[in-house]
Order: structure tokens, then C-alpha cells, then sequence
């Protein structure tokens, strides 16, 4: 397969590009594209066929299911059979924007798409490109990460290409994702016990002043889940890991302990390198992209020092302990 890469305005979409990459929706091929969040490969929601082509480009397990994008907030009603007072409240406040809710799903999504659950995960991206492509195509934008499964996820259309090249129909380059997290996840299947599934830039404290008390799930803070079916992606597998070894250092002496690892490795003859938090939103819109350019340049040895959990820090130290092949407490 020859794929395309366009270069589309993120400010204001060229008419005629958005309509050529809809097009391709329309007639079930694969399209990256970038959201707020990172770039999502997306397809036809309504159709299985061109779903299950998500999943061999990807290379993704089977039953991990994925997100509906939508482009109006009254297209849900059309997917989903019911949504709750809180639901409403956090869609009035958040969308569009990287909020993931899940609902009970109507049959006119396929099992494909849910991975044979009768919940379904649905957001309205705030990216303009998102929205018109979605708008354009007239239906329901089935997208997980732009990515082969496991690897850091993409926020450049030069990160969609390296991984996918060959596998799926057009990249659309929209410039660099503003946020490089992955949406915050939660679910109102029942209203009573909100279960934050995954989190992200818009954090569990944000959610609790407009619904009140949440649950997070335990998911959140382990590495890896019991093989069942989970309700989200993120949840389950290995994610966001670079081919160089990442090592996640927490404490209140991490810092030195870095330093004392780097040195370490460097007399051992490993190329080592080092990320430090700037400020939470840097770290978080360029972690993923770090993790990539030290594969590039050959680094064995990727030393993290954590962060504190409030705000999107929950959303950052849950991709790194996902990521790390060892975590260190000093």
C-alpha cells in the first residue's frame, strides 16, 4: 500500500484536502489524523470491515477495544441507549476535548469496534481537523493511537509514518498534538459508581467538582491487568514502551539516584540518557517524542524521574509506570 502524507492547516482545514481524506472513510480505508491529544488512525465506525483494518495495521490485541469520535454532541444519541444526568454535565463542561465517556452502546455499532462488549467509549476531539474529518465523513470515527501497539504513541505525523508506512491509506500532518497524553477515560455505565478508567489532562479532581466522588480503578496504578476484558484501552497491555529500556525512578532522592544509574551504565559501556519534568504540560506534550528520539539515537538506557500525581501528573506517572521496564524507589 502507498501511503500519503498531506500537510493540512490545523487552524483552518483546507476544504478540499478534509474532503479527500473523508473520501477515503467513506469508502473503509485508514486515515491518521491528529486530535488535541495524539494522532488517532482512524476508521468507519460503522463498519466492521474497514474496523478490522485498524487492528492488522496496528497489530493490536484483539480484544482491546476502541474510541467512537464524534463531531456533534447530538450525534450521540445515535450510539449510545442512554445518558445519564452526570454524563451531561461533564459533556457540557469538557466537550468538545480529550474526555473519553463510557456508555451502554446501541447495535448500530458493530462488536468489532467494542471488541464484543456492550459498553461503547465515545469522545467529541477538539482538534479542528478531527472535527471536520469526522463531520465530512458523516459517520462515527472509530480511532485508537496512530501507532504499531506498544510503542510510544505518535504526537507527529513523522511518528505515524515510522510505524505505519505501508499499512494504511493517508497520514494528515496537522503539526505537532498540543496535550501528548491520550484522553482521560471514564466510565457512567452506572451512574452511582463513575469508574475514572484512564486518566489524562483533564484530571480526576476536574471530574469530582462537576459530579461529585469517583472510583479510580485499580488499573490506573498497576502496570499490568488480569487477562479479562477491560472497558478501555490502556488498561490491559504493555503501552508506550520505546525499544530502549525504560527505567522509572520515584523518591525524594531520585534525582541523585539518576545520576548515580547513568554514571553506572556508562561505565558498563550503555548509552544512557536522562528525562527530568520541566513543567507537568511540557513533560507530558513531549515525553512520547523523547521516548522515540532516544530509539533513534541509539539510547540503551531511558532513566525518568517521576512526578507528583496531582493534576495531569496521575495522567504522566500512569504512562510511565506502563512504559518503564523497571521501577526504582530511592
Amino acid at each position: 500500500m502507498d501511503t500519503k502524507t498531506i500537510k493540512i492547516d490545523r487552524y483552518i482545514p483546507e476544504k478540499n484536502k478534509i474532503d479527500n481524506a473523508a473520501n477515503i472513510i467513506k469508502n473503509g480505508g485508514l486515515v491518521a489524523f491528529p486530535t488535541e491529544t495524539i494522532y488517532g488512525l482512524g476508521a468507519n465506525a460503522l463498519d466492521e470491515k474497514a474496523v478490522e483494518k485498524i487492528f492488522i495495521a496496528k497489530g493490536r490485541p484483539q480484544d482491546n477495544p476502541l474510541i467512537v469520535h464524534i463531531s456533534k454532541k447530538q450525534d450521540l444519541v445515535k450510539y449510545v441507549k442512554e445518558i445519564p444526568d452526570k454524563a451531561k454535565k461533564l459533556i457540557n463542561k469538557f466537550w468538545p476535548g480529550p474526555l473519553t465517556i463510557i456508555f451502554k452502546k446501541k447495535l448500530v455499532i458493530p462488536d468489532r469496534v467494542t471488541c464484543g462488549l456492550k459498553t461503547i467509549a465515545v469522545r467529541m476531539p477538539l482538534n479542528k481537523i478531527a472535527l471536520e474529518l469526522i463531520k465530512k465523513s458523516g459517520v462515527p470515527i472509530a480511532a485508537p493511537s496512530a501507532n504499531s501497539s506498544g510503542k510510544p504513541s505518535p504526537t507527529k505525523a513523522k511518528h505515524v509514518f515510522d510505524d505505519l508506512n505501508g499499512k494504511i491509506d493517508l497520514i494528515i500532518d496537522g503539526g505537532q498534538t498540543d496535550i501528548g497524553l491520550e484522553s482521560t477515560v471514564i466510565s457512567l455505565v452506572n451512574p452511582e459508581k463513575p469508574i475514572l478508567l484512564r486518566p489524562g489532562k483533564i484530571s480526576a479532581e476536574e471530574i469530582e467538582r462537576f459530579i461529585g466522588g469517583i472510583i479510580i480503578h485499580k488499573g490506573v496504578y498497576n502496570k499490568i491487568m488480569a487477562s479479562k476484558k477491560v472497558e478501555s484501552p490502556g488498561l490491559k497491555y504493555q503501552h508506550y514502551s520505546p525499544k530502549a529500556k525504560v527505567i522509572l525512578v520515584i523518591g525524594k532522592s531520585s534525582e541523585l539516584k539518576i545520576n548515580q544509574l547513568k554514571k553506572q551504565y556508562e561505565i558498563e559501556g550503555k548509552k544512557a540518557d536522562i528525562i527530568i519534568e520541566s513543567s507537568k504540560n511540557k513533560f507530558a506534550k513531549e515525553i512520547f517524542s523523547k521516548f522515540r528520539d532516544c530509539e533513534k539515537d541509539g539510547v540503551d538506557i531511558i532513566l525518568v524521574k517521576g512526578v507528583d500525581e496531582k493534576g495531569i501528573g496521575m495522567a504522566i506517572m500512569n504512562r510511565l509506570r506502563r512504559a518503564a521496564s523497571e521501577i526504582i524507589e530511592s
